[in-house]
C-alpha cells in the first residue's frame, strides 16, 4: 500500500497550518498600536454595551428558535448535495424517498411560517 497520493494532502494541510501559525505569530510586529477606548470596547453594531446583571442576561426565546430553524434547513442542504450527486444510481426510489423527505421539511417550513416562528419582532 502506498501513502504517495496522500501526500499532496498532507503538503497541503502544512502549507495551511505554516500560514495560520506565521499570521498569527508575525501580527503584534508588523500591526498597528494605535489603541483607543473604542477600539478596546465591546461592539454590539453601533450601540453602546448595556452592562448586563451579575449571572448574564435572559436571551429571548426567538434567538433558539431561529438557531432551531437554522438547523433544520441546514440538514436539509446537507442531504440535498449528496442525493443530487448520486441522483443517476439511486432511481425512483431515491427520487420518491427525496420528494417525501423535502415534503417533511415544508410542512414543518409552513408550520413555523403560520405560527409566526419567521416574523422578526
Amino acid at each position: 500500500m502506498s501513502l504517495s497520493p496522500y501526500v499532496p494532502i498532507v503538503g497541503l494541510f502544512a502549507l495551511a497550518a505554516a500560514f495560520a501559525l506565521f499570521s498569527v505569530v508575525i501580527a503584534p510586529f508588523v500591526g498597528p498600536r494605535r489603541y483607543n477606548k473604542a477600539k478596546l470596547d465591546a461592539y454590539e453594531c453601533g450601540i453602546e454595551p448595556t452592562p448586563q446583571p451579575i449571572g448574564g442576561g435572559r436571551f429571548p426565546v426567538k434567538f433558539y428558535l431561529t438557531a432551531m430553524l437554522f438547523i433544520v434547513f441546514d440538514i436539509e442542504i446537507i442531504f440535498l448535495y449528496p442525493w443530487a450527486v448520486s441522483f443517476d444510481r439511486l432511481g425512483i426510489f431515491g427520487f420518491v424517498e427525496m420528494v417525501l423527505f423535502i415534503g417533511t421539511v415544508f410542512i414543518a417550513y409552513a408550520y413555523v411560517w403560520r405560527r409566526g416562528g419567521l416574523d422578526w419582532d
